[in-house]
């Protein structure tokens, strides 16, 4: 039983997305390939959610034209971006036809697409998808991953894009 007030808070999304952007994210670019060809979307919403068994969860929205051919595939792989792949995350956020156009891509072993340039990769099967408001939880079960090179992730604060400094 949860001691939380059933009614809903006033406050506006534009107050909750200027809260919440003080919160730096990782910048992932989550991709399948099915049917008709390679499908990614760029996502902020990511985790690691169990060591045993190993899983990985994120967060589409429930309007995403990219999200239901990833999930139709069943299996997709998380490229974790580098500090230096702005460009590569604003493509993948983009509506454009063909976000593969201009990356270098190769296919991951589960034969989703690996980004060149990438951090860290991570291949993994749905294992579950939960209901999350306007956007879906989905539970990743690891099936393989990598680190590709050493280097800072890019990162997503207040709005723009940022680096880490170590």
């Amino acid at each position: 039983m949860s001691d939380l007030p059933d009614e809903i808070p006033t406050f506006d999304t534009a107050k909750f997305r200027q809260v919440l952007g003080h919160f730096p994210t990782g910048v992932v670019v989550v991709t399948a390939h099915g049917d008709d060809g390679p499908v990614g979307m760029a996502i902020g919403s990511f985790a690691s959610l169990s060591l045993d068994p190993p899983q990985v969860l994120f967060c589409p929205a429930r309007t995403s034209s990219s999200w239901p051919k990833i999930r139709a595939v069943g299996k997709f792989c998380v490229n974790v971006l580098a500090e230096d792949q702005e460009d590569v995350s604003r493509v993948f956020a983009s509506k454009a036809t063909d976000k593969f156009a201009e990356i270098g891509w190769r296919r991951s072993g589960n034969g989703s697409p690996l980004i060149e340039g990438v951090l860290a990769y991570i291949d993994c099967e749905i294992a579950d998808v939960l209901d999350g408001g306007d956007h879906e939880i989905v539970v990743g079960r690891v099936q393989d991953l990598e680190v590709r090179h050493e280097g800072g992730p890019l990162v997503f604060f207040r709005g723009g894009y940022g680096r880490v400094t170590y």
